[in-house]
């Protein structure tokens, strides 16, 4: 369960710097590298390794226990956001040739990412035409509420997409790892005690 909710708050932190990006036409640049990066670890240990640690993860650690413990911290958007990025996996995964696909660009746009860095314009921008031309025909479309000015903008739209292909990669690992929906109905607690354990490792 500790590695699940390690994945589940890989796919928080990215539907939330998505959020930001479009309520504010811009996200904290650690916590966007960190879910950009586990784009690329494509043979990972752990899913810890997959993030590079779970210190990275904190902010949606956080956002995670926010969001399973409800009151005035939970974020219904967000949750929604979420829950559409793990029906798309489901879609993802079953597709014939879309998963195929998607790990040949990575590995190609991996060269970039090591040259420029994971936040790189060009590599977000990259990231973005992949989900695009692979994710967006595959459906459900991820919808993202946020100020009209921002999302008129094609280089952020670009970014907002590269993000949510990230959120989709902790959901397919959320799944590898055994994760249902049952993990939300009846092992809620069990992912509040893994988060929280999480956190004060990495505190």
């Amino acid at each position: 369960m500790k590695d699940r909710a390690l994945a589940l708050a890989g796919l928080m932190q990215a539907v939330q710097l998505v959020q930001q990006m479009a309520q504010t036409g811009q996200a904290q640049t650690a916590p966007l590298a960190t879910v950009i990066d586990a784009l690329f670890r494509f043979d990972a240990e752990s899913a810890e390794a997959v993030f590079g640690g779970a210190a990275a993860l904190a902010p949606g650690l956080r956002r995670l226990l926010n969001q399973l413990e409800g009151g005035t911290g939970r974020d219904p958007a967000l949750t929604r956001m979420a829950m559409t990025v793990l029906h798309l996996e489901r879609r993802f995964v079953a597709h014939r040739s879309a998963p195929q696909a998607v790990r040949d660009a990575l590995e190609d746009i991996a060269r970039q990412r090591e040259h420029f860095g994971p936040t790189h314009p060009t590599v977000l921008q990259r990231l973005g035409e992949l989900y695009v031309r692979q994710i967006t025909p595959i459906g459900p479309r991820v919808l993202v509420q946020g100020n009209p000015v921002y999302l008129g903008q094609p280089e952020l739209v670009g970014e907002v997409r590269a993000t949510l292909l990230a959120a989709l990669r902790a959901a397919v690992l959320w799944r590898q790892l055994g994760g249902s929906y049952w993990d939300f109905l009846l092992r809620r607690r069990d992912l509040v005690s893994a988060a929280r354990e999480w956190l004060q490792q990495s505190a």
